[in-house]
C-alpha cells in the first residue's frame, strides 16, 4: 500500500496485530512451553556428527534456572550484560534468561577484531560478562577498559579465578522466576552494527520494537507452530520460540559463513526436514550449486530467506529450482536498526529480472507489515526535521519509520543525530544510508550506499546498477565500482573478482576488460539516465574484503584503498 501526500510518496505495510498481553519478549518462551511442552525447541550439534534435542519445556526450565542464578549473583533489571557465546542451546537459553530478568544483553560481532570489540563493550559499561573462555581471556587483558564488570560467567570450561561457570549459575537457580513486567519503551538489547560501512554503533532495542519485529516476521514468513528452521543467522534463531518453531542449529562458524561446508548445510536441511531457513547470500552461493550438482532437492522447504547483502536473481532462480512447487525464495531488506522493511518473493523477482540486469538496481520489493518507507533528498549531514518524501521514480535516501524501527543508538548522540530525523507527528525516521527509487508497482529499488556514490565531473553514478550488469559475465564472481580522487572529480574504477579466484594476466585480462565494457554498453546503453560511467581502469582482485557478519557486503573503503595503491604502482612502473 502506498499513499501520496503533498509531501511525497510513502509506502506503508499492513498494520501489525501484536500478541495479546506480551510486552517482555522473554515471555514468548514460557508461553510456547505451556502450549507445546514436548515440542522440540532446539536441535543442536552433539559430538562430531550427532544431534541433541531440547524440548520447549526443558528450554524454559533452563532459562528460568539461569535467570534465578544470575539474579542471586546480583543481576537486576536494566543491567547490561556483555554476551559473547557461540550459537546454540546455551546462547538461546541465556538470552531468554536475560530477557526474563529485564537485563539488557549487549551483542557484538567478534569478527570485527579484538580492539574494536573491547571499545564497543566498554562504551556500554556492562555489569556482567557472559562469554566463552577466549573472550574472558580478552577481558582480563583489558581489565581497565571493562572495569564495570562485577559478574563473570564462563560458558564452557572454568579456568578463570573468580568466575563461575554457566552450569554453576544454572544449578544455583531455585524456584520460579517469571518474566518481569516491562513497558514497550524499556531497553531490551544493544546490538552493534557490523561496522562494515562505518564505525560500529550500538543499536538500542526496546521491548516494543522486538515484539513488533516478531509480529512482522510471523506475518511475512507465515510461520506456524511445528515449523522447522535451519537457523543460519544466529539472531534470527531467537525468534523461533515466539513462533513455536523448532530451531535447528547448523554446523557453521557464524564469523565465516562464506566458508561453510555446503554438504553440512544441505544435509541438515534434509535430515531435519526443515520447512524454512534464513541466511546470508554467502552461504547459499555455496550450498545451492553444491546441491544442484549433487542432484539434491529440498521437498520440505517452503521458504528460504536470504538477506544481508544484494542477492543476484540467478542465485534466487537456482535456489527456487531445488524447492517444491509451493516453496519460494525471499529476499527481505532492512538493517540492524530496522528489520524487516521490504521483501520480494522469487516468483516476482523473476518478473523484474531483466530490469535488474539492465541497470535498474536491485529490487527489494514492497513494504512489509509494521513498516513505512519513503525517500528523502540525499544529504551527507544531519537533517533537523523531516523534509518530505520524494516522488515515485526519484532517487533519494531510503528512510523508514514504524514500530519495527529503533529510535536511537546507545550513548551516541552524534550518530543518532546523523541517522534519525524527527517528524511533525512525534515519530522518528531512520536514514538507512542506502539510495534508491520506487517503481510504478510500489516496489523499492536500491542503487547503492550513499557513501559509495561516485561523483565525477560529468555527473554522479551509483555502483549497484553497473555491478549487476558486469556480474553477468560468465567468468566473473562479482564486481565493485569505486571512485578514485576527490568528490566532484572522481574517476570510476571497476574492480573484478573472478569465479576461479585467479587474476587474469596479459591478453586474457585485456579480453575480459573489453567484454565487460561491451556488456555495459549493451545492457545500460550509451546515453540516458542509466548510461554507464566512463571507466578509468579495470583491476582484478583475488578476493574482495567483506563484512564479518554476512561475509557478503563488500568493504568498499578497503577495496578503494587497495585500488588506489594498485594504480600508483602501475604508474610507477
Amino acid at each position: 500500500m502506498a499513499t501520496t501526500r503533498a509531501s511525497g510518496l510513502v509506502l506503508r505495510g499492513a498494520p501489525l496485530t501484536p500478541a495479546p498481553g506480551v510486552v517482555n519478549v522473554g515471555a514468548f518462551l514460557p508461553r510456547t512451553a505451556r502450549a507445546h511442552p514436548e515440542l522440540a525447541a532446539v536441535v543442536a550439534p552433539h559430538g562430531s556428527s550427532g544431534w541433541r534435542t531440547t524440548s520447549y519445556a526443558e528450554l524454559d526450565a533452563r532459562a528460568a534456572a539461569i535467570a534465578a542464578g544470575l539474579q542471586a549473583e546480583g543481576l537486576t533489571r536494566g543491567d547490561r550484560v556483555a554476551l559473547l557465546v557461540r550459537p546454540g542451546l546455551d546462547l538461546i537459553a541465556v538470552t531468554f534468561a536475560l530477557f526474563r530478568l529485564g537485563a539488557v544483553p549487549v551483542v557484538v560481532d567478534p569478527g570485527m577484531g579484538a580492539r574494536a570489540l573491547v571499545r564497543c563493550l566498554a562504551r556500554t559499561r556492562p555489569k556482567a560478562f557472559l562469554a566463552i573462555p577466549l573472550a574472558h581471556a580478552l577481558r582480563r587483558l583489558h581489565a581497565r577498559e571493562l572495569a564495570s564488570v562485577s559478574i563473570d560467567v564462563v560458558v564452557g570450561p572454568r579456568w578463570f579465578p573468580g568466575s563461575r561457570t554457566l552450569h554453576q549459575i544454572e544449578s544455583r537457580g531455585r524456584g520460579v522466576c517469571p518474566p518481569v513486567d516491562v513497558s514497550s519503551d524499556d531497553p531490551a538489547a544493544i546490538l552493534f552494527t557490523s561496522g562494515s560501512t562505518g564505525p560500529a554503533k550500538g543499536v538500542l532495542y526496546h521491548h516494543g520494537a522486538f515484539a513488533a519485529q516478531i509480529d512482522a516476521l510471523r506475518g511475512l514468513c507465515s510461520i506456524a507452530p511445528g515449523a522447522v528452521d535451519l537457523a543460519c543467522f544466529p539472531l534470527f534463531a531467537l525468534f523461533d520460540a515466539a513462533f513455536g518453531a523448532t530451531c535447528v542449529v547448523p554446523r557453521l562458524d557464524p564469523s565465516r559463513p562464506g566458508r561453510c561446508d555446503p554438504a553440512a548445510i544441505a544435509n541438515a536441511l534434509l535430515e531435519h526436514r526443515c520447512t524454512y531457513t534464513f541466511g546470508s547470500p554467502a552461504i547459499w552461493s555455496r550450498v545451492v550449486p553444491y546441491a544442484a550438482a549433487a542432484g539434491m532437492r529440498f521437498p520440505d522447504l517452503r521458504g528460504a530467506w536470504i538477506a544481508g547483502a544484494p542477492v543476484a536473481p540467478r542465485l534466487v532462480a537456482a535456489f527456487r529450482a531445488l524447492l517444491p512447487p509451493d516453496g519460494d525464495v525471499h529476499t527481505p531488506y532492512g538493517a540492524t536498526e530496522c528489520l524487516p522493511l521490504t521483501s520480494i518473493a522469487g516468483a516476482e523477482l523473476e518478473l523484474v529480472r531483466s530490469r535488474i540486469e539492465g541497470g535498474g538496481g536491485s529490487c527489494v520489493g514492497r513494504a512489509v507489515p509494521g513498516a513505512e518507507v519513503a525517500l528523502a533528498r540525499v544529504e551527507d549531514g544531519a537533517i533537523a526535521a523531516w523534509p518530505g518524501a520524494l516522488e515515485r521514480g526519484e532517487l533519494g535516501e531510503i528512510c523508514a519509520r514504524g514500530p519495527v524501527v529503533t529510535r536511537s543508538y546507545f550513548d551516541d548522540e552524534h550518530a543518532t543525530a546523523l541517522a534519525k530525523i524527527p517528524d511533525d507527528r512525534g515519530d522518528t525516521w531512520h536514514r538507512t544510508g542506502d539510495v534508491g527509487w520506487i517503481d510504478d508497482e510500489d516496489r523499492l529499488w536500491i542503487v547503492g550506499r550513499k557513501a559509495h556514490r561516485i561523483e565525477t565531473s560529468r555527473g554522479t553514478h551509483d555502483p549497484v546498477p553497473v555491478e549487476n550488469v558486469c556480474d553477468l559475465h560468465p567468468r566473473v564472481r562479482r564486481t565493485a565500482l569505486v571512485g578514485m580522487g576527490k568528490r566532484g572529480s572522481q574517476d570510476p574504477v571497476l574492480v573484478v573478482e573472478m569465479s576461479d579466484g585467479r587474476v587474469p594476466r596479459g591478453p586474457d585480462g585485456v579480453l575480459i576488460t573489453r567484454e565487460l565494457e561491451a556488456l555495459r554498453l549493451d545492457r545500460l546503453g550509451a546515453v540516458g539516465p542509466n548510461h554507464p560511467p566512463r571507466i578509468a581502469a579495470t583491476l582484478f582482485h583475488r578476493g574482495f574484503p567483506v563484512d564479518v557478519r554476512h561475509n557478503a557486503k563488500i568493504r568498499r573503503e578497503d577495496l578503494a584503498a587497495w585500488a588506489a595503491e594498485e594504480l600508483r604502482e602501475r604508474a610507477g612502473r
